[in-house]
Parts: C-alpha cells; structure tokens; sequence
C-alpha cells in the first residue's frame, strides 16, 4: 500500500496555503507527530477522498507554521477562515485546522462545530490525535464511517538518497581496495635493508 506523505514546506507568506493548494494535508515539520501517525493522517484522508468525503487539514504547531500571518496563532477558526479564504479558487470543500489551542473549521456547516465538541488538541503527537478524531467524526456526521488505520510500522534504515549515499560509499570503498590490492600484487613493498639487485 502506497501512503503519499506531506512535503516539508519552509515557511513563506502562508505556508499552509501553498501546500492546500494542491494536497490534502499540511504538516510542518515542527509538528512532533510520529512518522507512523503521520502515515496514519494520510491514508485517512485518502481513504475519505475515495469515500466520497474529500476534507484538507492543516496541523499548525507554532507561530512559524503562519509564515508571515503570525497574528493568527492562537486563533485556529480565525484562521481557519483566512485559510478557506487562500485556497478558494483551487478548493471549496470542508477544512481543517488543527493548532494546540483547539480547532478551526472552514467550509462545513455550523453543526460540524458540535461533531468536534471535546476534541482538545495538544502539543506534538497530541496534535496527530486530534486531527485523526476530528476527521472521523467530521466525516461521520456527513454520513461517512471511517476507520482510524492502524499505525504503519516505521523502517527506521536508510531512506531515498541515504540509501544511496550508503551504496555510493561502500561501492567506492570496495574500489579503492581492490586497487591497492591489485598495486601490490604488481609492485610488492621494498623490505627496509634490502638492495635491490
């Protein structure tokens, strides 16, 4: 099973935005949120899309995820708003924000409010949870049961270009060996005392 990870993102004028623009989910890298929970937020929100339910969240862990609206931490629906605002001529649907301070919703009807009632985020994986809770149960009150998938078990190795970077060492090492060996089966070290004949 395939699991579209969310692109790191530096912060700009509004990050969140940029990201929203063309992918489900926002997720700085400052979120604390562990990579299994991490897959986990993303097969959710596939999972709705495919059901019928497609929903963008953005998980917002500090001032510097605003990028240069700052004024907006600490105000999850007022953001919320701002952000349904940034995205509306690419994505009209429902919207979730996600900050420590609780949640911000954009582009669902007042009831949706009710359906998160009691979802209290909180810093680092707590952040995940609340966003893994406040999905399935915005999706169930439009009528859509999702289940939470497990968490996907981690490969803590080497990744991408790690893994190659790995490879390209260990190939390269494996060379210079075989070609000192090689120089000194064609040319054997000269033992100190020795003269040549």
């Amino acid at each position: 099973m395939l699991i579209a990870y969310p692109a790191w993102v530096r912060a700009d004028g509004d990050p969140a935005s940029d990201v929203l623009a063309t992918q489900s989910l926002f997720l700085p890298q400052d979120a604390g949120i562990p990579l299994s929970q991490q897959g986990q937020l993303a097969e959710l929100l596939r999972t709705a899309s495919s059901d019928g339910y497609a929903i963008r969240v953005a998980v917002i862990a500090s001032r510097a995820d605003l990028g240069s609206v700052t004024e907006l931490w600490r105000e999850p629906q007022t953001y919320a708003r701002f952000l349904g605002l940034e995205v509306a001529l690419v994505y009209r649907g429902p919207l979730l924000v996600v900050m420590p301070d609780g949640l911000g919703l954009s582009g669902l009807p007042a009831s949706a409010a009710t359906a998160v009632a009691g979802v209290h985020p909180s810093a680092g994986s707590g952040l995940g949870d609340a966003a893994l809770t406040a999905i399935q149960r915005l999706a169930r009150a439009a009528g859509h049961l999702l289940p939470v998938p497990p968490p996907a078990a981690v490969d803590t190795g080497p990744h991408g270009s790690d893994a190659i970077a790995v490879l390209a060492f260990a190939f390269g090492a494996a060379l210079i060996l075989i070609a000192w060996t090689a120089s000194l089966r064609a040319r054997p070290p000269r033992l100190p005392g020795r003269r040549a004949a």
